[in-house]
């Protein structure tokens, strides 16, 4: 469904949609409350959703459409994505599962409509292929790594749907868990400092995007820069979160690998690597590098993924100590800080 009150930019996104032999278009409409009605007898796998609409608007609408239809997801197509980023992370933390960029007139080029169906078929995958594939109680798993000492430092990776799994995350995270946190995700650069006091709102701790070398922090979030990796290195005895721009493997600015493999080599057995919702493979070859270290990985389950790619990478390698969603992952972390869980 589209959902947007310009009637040039549905027009331009059901030219772009239609010929798609495996997509149908089930309803086209200028406001949300009409999309409201339209959802109640014509769901939809993919809603496209512009924020900014007279009337409710998108952004009230969106906790609405994911209450009434939780199989749906939500792709913000919005020019509130690029100048009101505030707004954009407000509605991926409510839920809504990626973002695009609305382009001005003659700005719907080759490379805007691949991205634009790529996104649209990840979202859909997680209603055809229905609940989670594996049962949640026999995944297979690793075995965890043991250790004695300390976990020194929590990493947490994440993509498309993973602002609202990471903010689940952390608001159950006891605030007796003092481990510095690393967050990579996939974000421009512009919307970094709206998310980590978004992250900041959702934790009660402290967090900063990292721009230069500085000292890892017990209770804070370092999270990394959209134009760059965030890298963890060992000083004098002392943890430093850094930042460095390169072409990782995956290909992602910000990376998942890069920043779990710096922490392999910094920590070694005393690092979580967490990976939740996300497209693609980033973070599996950096979760190999942690778990040969003696670290451990958990992912997020498929069930509450928004895509099930990320998490199911590190999965199906046998990588993952655990597979759950947010909340639980919170509460396994708890008892990773606790010497007993790693056994």
């Amino acid at each position: 469904m589209i959902v947007d009150d310009s009637l040039t930019v549905r027009a331009v996104l059901s030219r772009i949609i239609a010929p798609e032999g495996d997509m149908i278009i089930v309803g086209k409409t200028g406001s949300a409350e009409n999309a409201l009605a339209a959802l109640a007898t014509a769901p939809a796998d993919v809603v496209l959703l512009d924020l900014e609409m007279p009337g409710m608007g998108g952004l009230h609408a969106l906790p609405k459409i994911l209450a009434a239809h939780a199989s749906t997801q939500v792709l913000v197509v919005s020019s509130l994505t690029e100048d009101g980023a505030e707004h954009t992370l407000a509605a991926l933390s409510m839920g809504a599962a990626d973002t695009m960029l609305k382009p001005r007139s003659g700005e719907f080029d080759q490379h805007y409509r691949t991205a634009l169906l790529q996104r649209i078929r990840a979202l859909g995958r997680r209603r055809r292929t229905g609940a989670a594939v594996m049962p949640p109680d026999e995944p297979p798993l690793r075995a965890r790594n043991k250790r004695d000492g300390p976990l020194e430092v929590i990493g947490i990776g994440a993509s498309t749907g993973g602002i609202h799994a990471l903010c689940m995350l952390l608001r159950s995270l006891p605030r007796y868990i003092e481990a510095p946190i690393l967050v990579t995700q996939h974000l421009p650069e512009t919307f970094m400092q709206v998310f980590a006091g978004q992250l900041e709102l959702a934790s009660g701790r402290e967090a900063v995007v990292i721009d230069r070398a500085m000292p890892v922090e017990s209770g804070r979030i370092h999270i990394a820069p959209g134009d760059g990796h965030l890298l963890l290195r060992r000083e004098a005895g002392e943890l430093l979160a850094d930042t460095a721009a390169f072409r990782a493997p995956s290909g992602c600015m910000p990376s998942v690998d890069v920043m779990f493999e710096s922490m392999a080599e910094a920590t070694e057995h005393a690092a979580l690597g967490i990976v939740l919702s996300g497209m693609g493979r980033d973070g599996l070859i950096g979760a190999e590098r942690l778990i040969h270290a003696g670290g451990n990985i958990i992912a997020q389950d498929e069930a509450s993924s928004s895509v099930w790619g990320m998490p199911r990478a590190v999965v199906q390698a046998g990588l993952a100590s655990a597979v759950l969603p947010p909340e639980k992952i919170a509460l396994r972390i708890a008892l990773h800080a606790g010497e007993a869980a790693w056994r």
